[in-house]
């Protein structure tokens, strides 16, 4: 694995769009091929980066506004990480872990060649997936655990939720009863 490198299994020619393409272009386009993200390219120049996460950051956030009035490179992230061909996959993996992306565009003389993500690397290599999984399942008892460390911190009683209209066990919560379920989406 330390031999492979990154040129090897990633994906050329990724989807882009350009940094004027509104918001609702860029849900269609994502819908319309089946993927998380979209790179911003002007003239081959990565320039932004936008995923299904920015989109209904902006539906919530900025409701009022219609998304065909909004660009993509106006909530795309000023920070990009990116990876060049000749990196090893370790180094990539490293890479993702550190700035939480499971995608990273391949960028060589400061054009984009590529990108590549967690699933072009298992693919190549799915001994990792073990791995991986493991991560994943401390990161849970991780998050769980400190759920049960704010739950014990916290009075219980039961009745009804003030959020969701639910019955059950409830927390105070910024002065609020709330179950559970809604206390986690916040």
């Amino acid at each position: 694995m330390k031999k492979i490198l990154v040129s090897d299994v990633m994906t050329r020619m990724p989807i882009t769009i350009s940094p004027d393409t509104n918001l609702l272009e860029c849900a269609k386009k994502m819908v319309r091929k089946r993927l998380g993200s979209l790179l911003i390219v002007n003239k081959r120049n990565l320039v932004g980066f936008i995923s299904n996460k920015d989109i209904l950051w902006a539906l919530i956030k900025k409701s009022k506004e219609d998304l065909s009035k909004i660009k993509a490179i106006d909530i795309s992230p000023k920070k990009i990480a990116a990876i060049k061909p000749t990196s090893t996959i370790e180094e990539a993996i490293k890479k993702m872990k550190k700035v939480k992306f499971y995608r990273l565009p391949v960028i060589k003389d400061n054009e984009l060649v590529g990108i590549i993500s967690m699933k072009d690397i298992l693919n190549f290599y799915p001994e990792l997936y073990q791995e991986l999984k493991e991560f994943a399942q401390i990161r849970e008892e991780t998050k769980k655990l400190k759920r049960i460390k704010i739950a014990a911190t916290r009075k219980m009683t039961e009745g009804i939720c003030e959020e969701c209209g639910n019955q059950g066990t409830l927390y105070k919560v910024d002065g609020a009863l709330i179950c559970e379920s809604c206390m986690d989406s916040t």
